[in-house]
């Protein structure tokens, strides 16, 4: 059976493992609409707005792990997708975003809400090429699928509403892998000796992990153990690092805790895992600190290391620990604990609320929502709020901190 461009990119997307598009209607998406009309394997999500479609595809991927598509017609309609892709790429999650074109014999005519996708979205996308002629369609698709999938993060196909309506020169689709890399990497047997040649000599160890944590809470909790290291979270390693933890002491950076910042302040050797903290204000100044990233690039990035190691957290942690020596002063660590106990009871008292008192303390209702809550909700949260003109006329230092804070 021959299908037209648009019904092979449903079809591509289908195998692919694709449940949802996300996105607005409109002329130059009619060829994808209607294809996915006649179908039932993809869901057509309509939302309100096409930043919110990319929003909501970055949530699912990042829920799922799974490839995510929103879609955006030409001009202001795929435009609107930039703010909620570039916080897609920067969570690092799979997520495939069409981008519609003006008529393909318009293009460089300066027509009517003609843009350059192409040009718009680099900056934010691991892959993004424009479909210009129906034979090249097939592989443009796959290769952004593998992409996206492969390097987490975001693939952007931008397609003539005239081209999703030609026939296409196959009714296979082109798909090359559909599995993120499963092969492990891990520094060399020489690079950890070196690191824990660094841990065993620190008398001060903390330990700072981010989202590279992932699947490592069982080794990273016995490494603390071995170094008696308190265990400092950025914001997006909080899921993966700080439940059943008993060396957490609290989360670093803008929305941390003092306790978190004490504890990297006070150590002499700083081990950070699969973290990208972009606050250099937060690093200490004077600590030897050895950074382990899957990512190279990251290495160094935001602040001078002793040693930087390739590797996935993980495996390399597991390859750590029987070169490690067991430590037996923990000084560093009780007055670590004792200090996130202190920042916490304040906090904790606040959300043991007295029903009926007005106002109602945020963390009061938090714990009361979180109690009624069933086990596998999902909440989403949003941060600050607009200033009032008197806020703005006549500002406290305070103010203005909390403000950049939130």
């Amino acid at each position: 059976m021959k299908l037209n461009i648009a019904e092979l990119i449903v079809k591509t997307l289908a195998a692919a493992g694709v449940k949802r598009i996300y996105g607005v209607v409109g002329d130059s998406l009619n060829g994808l609409t209607e294809a996915l009309r006649k179908q039932n394997a993809v869901e057509w999500v309509l939302v309100r707005h096409e930043e919110v479609a990319a929003f909501a595809a970055g949530a699912e991927a990042h829920l799922t792990g799974s490839l995510t598509v929103c879609a955006g017609s030409c001009g202001p309609g795929n435009m609107h997708l930039i703010n909620g892709l570039y916080d897609c790429h920067r969570s690092r999650v799979p997520v495939l975003a069409i981008a519609a074109q003006v008529p393909s014999g318009e293009l460089g005519s300066n027509y009517f809400q003609e843009t350059r996708p192409d040009i718009l979205f680099k900056d934010c996308s691991h892959y993004c090429e424009p479909i210009s002629n129906t034979a090249q369609m097939p592989r443009v698709l796959g290769l952004a699928i593998q992409a996206a999938i492969g390097k987490r993060g975001v693939s952007v196909v931008t397609i003539p509403g005239d081209v999703a309506l030609l026939e296409a020169p196959t009714s296979e689709p082109r798909l090359a892998t559909l599995e993120a890399p499963s092969a492990t990497i891990q520094p060399s047997a020489g690079e950890l000796a070196k690191l824990a040649a660094l841990l065993n000599q620190g008398r001060k160890v903390t330990i700072l992990g981010g989202a590279g944590c992932a699947g490592a809470h069982a080794e990273l909790i016995a490494v603390a153990e071995a170094l008696k290291a308190p265990v400092v979270h950025a914001l997006r390693g909080k899921e993966y690092i700080e439940y059943d933890n008993p060396f957490d002491v609290g989360m670093t950076g803008l929305l941390g805790f003092s306790s978190g910042y004490f504890a990297i302040m006070d150590c002499d050797v700083l081990l950070m895992l699969g973290t990208d903290l972009p606050y250099q204000q937060f690093y200490p100044e004077k600590a030897a600190i050895a950074q382990v990233d899957l990512r190279p690039e990251n290495l160094g990035r935001r602040t001078s290391l002793s040693l930087g190691l390739i590797g996935e957290v993980r495996e390399t942690l597991a390859a750590l620990l029987p070169l490690l020596k067991p430590k037996q002063d923990h000084t560093h660590l009780d007055k670590a604990l004792r200090h996130y106990a202190g920042n916490r009871a304040g906090l904790d008292d606040l959300a043991s609320g007295t029903p009926g008192r007005k106002p109602i303390h945020p963390q009061y209702l938090t714990r009361v929502v979180n109690e009624l809550a069933t086990p596998d909700a999902i909440f989403t949260a949003d941060v600050g709020r607009a200033l009032s003109h008197n806020e703005w006329k006549a500002p406290t230092p305070g103010l203005v901190q909390s403000r950049l804070d939130g």
